[in-house]
Formats: structure tokens, C-alpha cells, sequence
């Protein structure tokens, strides 16, 4: 059961000011003193937004990765990194994402991934009050960006590369004090209709077994929003009842963006687990209005009862503008509250 009914939280990211992009752009010019500075300024500012629009659970934007998973790359041995994207004009897709060369045993050079230091630093720099939340891609998702070699002949054999670098980077990071995770495989979601969804189940399980009952572990089933548009088949049927049998305590699922549609699958997921629902569209720059979340959460209570659910958005907001974010949050929690008195909860 959720610790709070109804209670609003963020799947991770969150929108680079502009003059951190403007920097990460020229980090040449920067010593690792500037950088480290740079990184706590951005971190307290994706805290105040969050805090600011009353959020019960908030991260610390990722504000130190370049992506919510192609940062982590850097931190691998054995891949070359790609030094130019393969497509770099007309509209934006994911084949202008590349993809790495593997040269070697595939590791972790200094033993983890960074999110230690990323959650240390969120400890030190947020307020009492708002639970602290953590986020890492799954194995199979990071495998999507390595090509496959013969010592490594396809997607699957990278995926049990990455898995104990994944596992062990989550046992570090409640080693560490993180109480609530959220362990992302999008790639399992969007490549759900034409995949063996009973071997993700098997990888995502494996991948989560060493922390399960020491936080609260949630993941979330995503369509993909590089530069605000989706990858995959936007259809949740394919996925049950099959991801059901995920380990975790929380999955949550992106709505809004579809007009709430396939609403009903809340009620099969709050049937093993708690449900988080996206009744924020990040791919959208419509501002949902307080009544216009009020509806929604109430439309999910058709479903659920309010321990069983949480609310955030659809997706990481960090495709999408910070002045659109700040507004975007600020209506959700303010929606949700107000269904909080009209219950009573």
C-alpha cells in the first residue's frame, strides 16, 4: 500500500536550466571544480520546483546525466564510444541516437554507475520532508545503445553482461540509504508486442532480487520520448497479465498522453501491486488545469482505492520546457489534494 493515498511523485528527470545546457555544451571550458559547483546549483533548483509544487516524492531532476541512460555508457569498460550521431538533420528520432562499438569485456570501470554519488548529493542538498527518490535503467534497456560482437552476439547476451553492473549499482544505492528506486526498462515496454515478455519478466526479476523488501521498488512502463515522441506500440494489452509478475511494489503506467485510455488495467495491476498513474502529458504543452487532474485521479478511484494509487506524469519531464514543468506539477499536486479533501484522506 502506498505510504500516503494518492500520493504525487516524478518517474526522474527533470528540465536542464538553460544555462546548463548552455554549459554542457562547452564543458572544455570548465575546471571539475566549476563542474561539481554547477552540478549541485542544478540539483537545488529541480529541488525547488518540485518542492515548491508540494510533490510527496522528488529526485534530483538527473540533472547530472546527459540522458536518463546514454550517461551511463561513460562509466562502462570495454565500448568505444560513438563520436557522432548517425542522423543529424530533419525531424527528431531515435535513429539519431547511436549506437557503441564493444571492444571488450564489458564492465564497470570504478565498480558502479554514479548513482551513489547523484542520490549522496540529492541527500545533502533537500529539505526534510519529501521522500528521496532514485532512478536507474535496466540491463536490457542499456543494451539497446551496444552492438552486438562475437563475443557478445545479441541484444540478450549484452543484456546478462549489464545485469550484475545493474544489480550491483541498486545493492550500493540502498546500501547507502535510498528507500525508494525505480528500476526502468522502457525498451521492455515499447518492444513488449513482439518480444518474449515471459524472459523480461525473468531479466527485470533477476536484475531487482537483491534489494526486494529492502525499499520500496517501482518501475515504470514506458513508450519511449526521445525529444518528446514515443517509440513504441502505445498499447498496454500486449504487456498482461504477463508484467504482473514484475517484482516491485509500484508499476507505474503513462495515461494522459493517450487520453486515458486502457484505464482499466489499473485494476488488474492494483490486484498484485500499487499503481502510479501519468495523468500528466510531458509530450503536450496544453497546461492540465486543477480540475482537469481532479478528473482524472477520480476517473483512476473507479479502479483502485487511494492507498493503491499515486499520481505523477506520464513520463520524465525533461523534454519538456521548465516553465510548462513548473505549471504541469504545480496543477498535479494542487488536483490531486483537492480529491485528497473531497475524500477526506
Amino acid at each position: 500500500m502506498q505510504p500516503t493515498p494518492l500520493r504525487t511523485t516524478v518517474i526522474g528527470s527533470y528540465p536542464f536550466p538553460g544555462w546548463l545546457e548552455f554549459a554542457s555544451q562547452h564543458l572544455d571550458q570548465f575546471g571539475p571544480d566549476d563542474i561539481a559547483e554547477m552540478q549541485d546549483d542544478a540539483v537545488v533548483a529541480a529541488i525547488h520546483d518540485q518542492v515548491a509544487a508540494g510533490l510527496d516524492v522528488i529526485t534530483d531532476g538527473e540533472q547530472s546525466r546527459f540522458d536518463f541512460n546514454l550517461s551511463f555508457y561513460g562509466y562502462l569498460d570495454g565500448i568505444s564510444l560513438e563520436s557522432a550521431t548517425p542522423r543529424q538533420f530533419g525531424p527528431p528520432a531515435h535513429d539519431q541516437r547511436g549506437k557503441h562499438a564493444v571492444v571488450g569485456t564489458i564492465a564497470a570501470k570504478n565498480g558502479n554507475l554514479g548513482t551513489v554519488e547523484e542520490f549522496l548529493r540529492l541527500r545533502r542538498l533537500a529539505p526534510t520532508g519529501p521522500t528521496l527518490k532514485a532512478s536507474v535503467p535496466g540491463p536490457y534497456t542499456m543494451s539497446g545503445r551496444l552492438l552486438p560482437n562475437s563475443q557478445y552476439p545479441d541484444r540478450f547476451a549484452l543484456t546478462e553482461a549489464l545485469l550484475p553492473i545493474i544489480r550491483n549499482e541498486l545493492e550500493q544505492l540502498v546500501e547507502a540509504g535510498c528507500t525508494e528506486l525505480t528500476v526502468d526498462e522502457p525498451s521492455m515496454s515499447c518492444y513488449a508486442h513482439r518480444e518474449d515478455k515471459r524472459r523480461f519478466v525473468d531479466i527485470f526479476n533477476r536484475t531487482v532480487e537483491p534489494i526486494v523488501g529492502k525499499c520500496r521498488l517501482s518501475t515504470h512502463l514506458c513508450f519511449g520520448n526521445f525529444k518528446g515522441h514515443a517509440v513504441g506500440l502505445r498499447k498496454y494489452a500486449p504487456m498482461f497479465p504477463d508484467f504482473l509478475d514484475f517484482t516491485v511494489d509500484e508499476i507505474h503506467v503513462e495515461m494522459a498522453s493517450r487520453e486515458m485510455a486502457e484505464l482499466a488495467v489499473i485494476e488488474q495491476i492494483v490486484k498484485r501491486t500499487d499503481c502510479s498513474v501519468g495523468i500528466i502529458d510531458v509530450k503536450s504543452y496544453y497546461i492540465e488545469s486543477v480540475d482537469d487532474v481532479a478528473d482524472r485521479v477520480k476517473a483512476c478511484l473507479q479502479f483502485a482505492k487511494p492507498e493503491q494509487l499515486s499520481f505523477s506524469p506520464d513520463c520524465g519531464l525533461s523534454q519538456t520546457a521548465r516553465w510548462a514543468a513548473k505549471r504541469k506539477l504545480n496543477n498535479m499536486v494542487a488536483g490531486v489534494q483537492k480529491v485528497r479533501r473531497e475524500l477526506g484522506v
